[in-house]
């Protein structure tokens, strides 16, 4: 490992498309968007409530219509493009992002929720919300392929002071009550593009599960006066389920997983419970744990594994919230795949196929290459 030195400034520059999204290119500008860029029309966009389980559904019917890696490329494809060579939207000289870019962060076209949603169909019957909120694409890198154990060090570090940035501009609007980076990495995870990238949703409501991780903290502050989070963090650190030592980080199977071969990546620092949070070494840090989980899952079974990377950050007056990564990965062997059935589905009880300690035992028995530590970025709003 080398010596680390202070971060480097990562320049912002926004521009605003022609029907109004924006897209935020980071590090060196190297185009414009065109005045024809596609225009997202969500239409019958909204929320309903289901009144048996008090908790909201969100209805967008334009996810049907999200383009594909296998499809072709379609308009606004520049001819002789890596979009068109590859037939990939995300690529360089596609509808997404007409020119070549480090990273860069648009308004999906394809939305769940939106900064100004369209009106409900019945404005009069409270089981209908507007979907408000924020849908964002995050483009982890210009190259067609690629994950975090594939990644360049700058391009690991990169990500996360994208991840950074837009999550606290999120989190400063009023309006959101939950900001979620994650990623779907795999067609068995139902993602419809291969290209290295993932997304970030504002919700205008807190998610069910994210209610309940609120009050169990709640709840047993209330009951023991202390940290729940710091609680997880120590027994993790103290159990056989330990994948990597790191200095910043709990990273290991957690002792309840519902996903084969699920690892949490857990801040140790009590008051680390957003992105924004992070000082450069726990940046740093954080890079090598992405890298180091996605590399023994890629060679669990000898192919790159599907996976759900969620970040989870705090809600408003959570303070004993933990920033944290998790993995949810479906494989529970090489070809048998985790489904989510009928018990699983009805009840929100899983069941696991595999002992968390000996999935835990065979990830860390991966070896890993050595990896450069980069120094970081911090972003520099140019435009």
């Amino acid at each position: 490992m080398t010596q680390s030195t202070a971060p480097l400034p990562l320049p912002r520059t926004s521009f605003e498309l022609p029907d109004g999204r924006r897209i935020h290119v980071y590090g060196e500008v190297r185009g414009v968007p065109p005045a024809d860029a596609p225009r997202s029309e969500p239409t019958a966009l909204h929320m309903r409530r289901d009144e048996l389980t008090a908790s909201w559904i969100a209805v967008s019917p334009a996810r049907n219509v999200r383009p594909h890696s296998s499809a072709p490329s379609g308009s606004g494809t520049v001819a002789g493009s890596p979009a068109e060579r590859f037939r990939c939207p995300l690529c360089p000289g596609g509808p997404e992002i007409a020119f070549s870019y480090e990273a860069a962060v648009f308004e999906n076209r394809f939305p769940s929720f939106v900064a100004n949603p369209p009106p409900v169909p019945d404005p009069d019957d409270p089981r209908f919300a507007p979907s408000a909120g924020a849908c964002e694409v995050v483009m982890f890198t210009e190259r067609h392929e690629g994950n975090f154990a594939t990644l360049t060090p700058a391009e690991t570090a990169r990500v996360i002071a994208v991840w950074m940035d837009r999550t606290r501009e999120l989190w400063a609007n009023p309006r959101h009550a939950f900001v979620m980076a994650f990623e779907n990495r795999g067609a068995e995870i139902g993602a419809t593009l291969s290209h290295p990238h993932g997304q970030i949703y504002a919700f205008g409501h807190l998610p069910p599960i994210i209610e309940r991780r609120v009050a169990a903290l709640a709840e047993h502050r209330a009951a023991r006066g202390a940290c729940l989070s710091c609680a997880v963090v120590a027994e993790q650190r103290a159990s056989t389920r330990v994948l990597a030592a790191n200095e910043h980080w709990a990273i290991g199977v957690p002792f309840a997983p519902r996903w084969p071969f699920e690892v949490h990546v857990r801040a140790v620092r009590h008051g680390l419970r957003r992105l924004a949070d992070l000082r450069p070494d726990e940046a740093r840090s954080l890079a090598d744990a992405l890298y180091g989980v996605v590399a023994r899952y890629n060679g669990l079974f000898g192919f790159e594994l599907p996976y759900m990377l969620i970040v989870h950050e705090a809600p408003a007056d959570a303070d004993d919230w933990h920033l944290a990564v998790e993995f949810y990965p479906p494989n529970r062997s090489q070809r048998l795949t985790k489904i989510r059935a009928s018990v699983e589905t009805a009840t929100a009880l899983f069941i696991n196929d595999t002992l968390p300690e000996l999935s835990a035992e065979r990830l860390a028995a991966i070896p890993l290459l050595p990896r450069e530590v980069h120094p970081g970025f911090v972003v520099d709003i140019r435009a």
